[in-house]
């Protein structure tokens, strides 16, 4: 039996049912009560990570467990992930944590401490770091059913954005494999495209054209801590983009080489996505 907490995300959602189409007996966790119709065979079920003893009855009898870390204060998390990962360690010996890329070089940050909890719970334990997720780029869809334009910051950052299903292939691999234990992988899209490109790849999917309006830094920050709640996740949202500004996002192998198959362009993800945009 595999777990996968946040079973109704972008990620989760594709966790589940890619294991589902190997046949894999799946539970699939998420906050609010199951009312998500899933492929026969997987059982939903229902847990909270803030209540960490919510998790014991969905994790017993599981084998491997993937976890979506929901919550972005670091005060939060310094104080819960370490309870989560002690219930974690006494019922599943696998454990795949969507992580992210800044888990690297930022500790202080909730990837990284939640990366720390599970390395001290003593269970065995894969961390997939991801650069950007193309699903990001929804962020402009009301802007682009509305007109022609979006206006966003730092058109210039240059992003190597992932598709969803590639994280999950990757995660899928780790969740049924051997030789993952201790993995810390570095997960991208194939090539790098700066914002103002996507959203033109978005306008192609679309058969549109689509113009971007730069927007400035200080607009920005007050429109995303608004959007988010959370002005310290805004500000490092925009710290992020103006570096990539100068120093594209890096590009790995690492889904070709866990999965055999190439990652998926952002062209491709356009493409299959078009329909949030219309």
């Amino acid at each position: 039996m595999i777990v996968v907490l946040g079973a109704t995300g972008r990620v989760g959602r594709q966790v589940v049912s890619q294991l589902s189409e190997r046949d894999l007996p799946v539970r699939a966790v998420s906050r609010s009560a199951p009312t998500a119709t899933w492929p026969a065979g997987v059982d939903p079920a229902q847990a909270d990570l803030a209540d960490p003893a919510s998790l014991e009855p969905v994790l017993r009898g599981a084998d491997a467990l993937f976890l979506i870390w929901p919550f972005t204060s670091a005060e939060q998390t310094q104080g819960l992930a370490p309870k989560v990962a002690e219930v974690v360690s006494r019922q599943v010996s696998r454990v795949v944590y969507l992580s992210a890329q800044p888990a690297a070089d930022r500790p202080g940050s909730f990837w990284a401490l939640v990366e720390r909890a599970i390395e001290g719970s003593g269970t065995g334990w894969t961390f997939l770091r991801p650069t950007g997720f193309a699903a990001n780029t929804l962020m402009w869809a009301g802007q682009i059913r509305a007109g022609d334009t979006v206006r966003w910051p730092f058109g210039a950052a240059a992003r190597s954005l992932i598709d969803e299903r590639d994280i999950a292939a990757v995660a899928v691999r780790a969740l049924t494999e051997d030789g993952h234990h201790g993995g810390r992988y570095l997960l991208s899209g194939p090539g790098v495209l700066t914002q103002e490109a996507q959203l033109a790849a978005i306008g192609r999917a679309l058969g549109r054209d689509l113009h971007w309006a730069e927007l400035p830094r200080a607009e920005a920050l007050e429109m995303l801590t608004a959007a988010w709640g959370d002005p310290a996740f805004a500000t490092g949202a925009l710290d992020t983009w103006a570096r990539f500004a100068d120093h594209p996002e890096t590009v790995t192998a690492t889904v070709e080489k866990i999965t055999g198959a190439p990652a998926h362009s952002f062209a491709d993800w356009a493409a299959r996505n078009a329909a949030a945009f219309r």
